[in-house]
């Protein structure tokens, strides 16, 4: 049985499933970069670049991009392990790092290189479906800590294939993609679409939910950011929509009230949440509906098929299918 010891066990990903076995090694990209060895071997350094680089980049992203380049550079030590899960084959890579960094200019992508000794491939079926999950980070180097062991047990002779699908942990697995999934949509909402570009998404949304809607010309001041119908008859439903990061108070919502006629409901919509008296008042204001952050993204999710396609470019989503426990047939 291989112990760890002293080394760590890294994931990484490649579009090209085929590059890292031809040719020994592991890969990433960011060929803008340079040249890594050129930076001083600290964080800083790395970040600094990254900032010149990708001007555009938000603070998250210079801190994410720059850390991976620094561990693959830096941190990652000759003999530590490798796992690399090649999609086209469905097939578990696992190796040890063999050779110092280097800077590979003659690819056309994968310039940042490592040396690799691929010792076994297995299918992923021998794996837990936690390990799986791990090695299954969005991000393109990071390390494997939670499932190490069972990567390292992988290379043993007497390693055996899982032959038993935990349904209980690939339900948690998968309650760990949906929380995952709704976070991003909350954050792209909140980083893409201010202002009057959540209004007419927030219009949008309604339209997908089978409203009719009107979208109030730009710098009114009735307080009222769009007007729904169900069909062609009353009531008519006066929606205000809020992009502001703090809680919304209880006055803001009066002020929808105030602009309600008799017969109108109202829809009030908030990418954060609800101060303790705003929720009282809406409790006691039953003509007046509150939609937090986290009710919003649900809705997404429910009605996301039937969304524009401008905004399904500016939230890109997948359906995909998980395995749940059988007593819920």
């Amino acid at each position: 049985m291989i112990t760890k010891e002293e080394k760590r066990v890294w994931g990484i990903h490649c579009k090209d499933d085929n590059l890292f076995r031809r040719e020994s090694i592991i890969a990433i990209g960011w060929k803008e970069m340079g040249d890594l060895s050129t930076l001083d071997s600290d964080r800083e350094a790395f970040k600094k670049r990254y900032a010149e680089v990708y001007v555009d980049a938000s603070k998250g992203n210079i801190a994410n991009g720059a850390g991976m380049l620094y561990r693959f550079c830096h941190e990652a030590q000759i003999g530590d392990y490798v796992v690399y899960p090649s999609k086209g084959d469905r097939q578990v890579n696992i190796g040890t790092i063999e050779g110092q960094y280097f800077y590979n200019a003659t690819h056309p992508e994968y310039v940042q290189t490592r040396k690799v000794k691929w010792l076994k491939q297995l299918p992923r079926t021998y794996f837990s479906q936690g390990a799986l999950y791990e090695i299954g980070s969005a991000l393109s180097f990071f390390m494997v800590k939670n499932y190490a062991d069972e990567f390292f047990a992988a290379l043993d002779k007497g390693f055996k294939k899982v032959d038993i699908v935990d349904v209980e942990e690939v339900e948690v697995t998968a309650e760990a993609i949906i929380e995952n999934t709704k976070d991003f949509i909350l954050k792209e909402l909140s980083r893409q679409l201010k202002g009057y570009d959540l209004e007419e998404f927030v219009a949008d949304l309604l339209r997908a939910m089978g409203y009719r809607t009107t979208v109030s010309p730009h710098g009114g001041d009735s307080g009222i950011d769009i007007t729904a119908y169900k069909d062609e008859l009353p009531p008519r439903i006066l929606v205000q929509v809020k992009s502001q990061d703090g809680d919304i108070k209880e006055t803001t919502i009066q002020s929808l009230k105030g602009a309600m006629r008799e017969g109108d409901y109202g829809l009030f919509i908030t990418l954060s949440d609800y101060t303790k008296n705003a929720k009282a008042y809406l409790r006691n204001t039953p003509i007046i509906r509150g939609i937090n952050g986290t009710e919003l993204v649900d809705l997404v999710i429910k009605y996301y098929k039937d969304l524009s396609e401008k905004y399904k470019r500016i939230i890109p989503l997948q359906m995909v299918y998980i395995p749940v426990s059988k007593d819920i047939f």
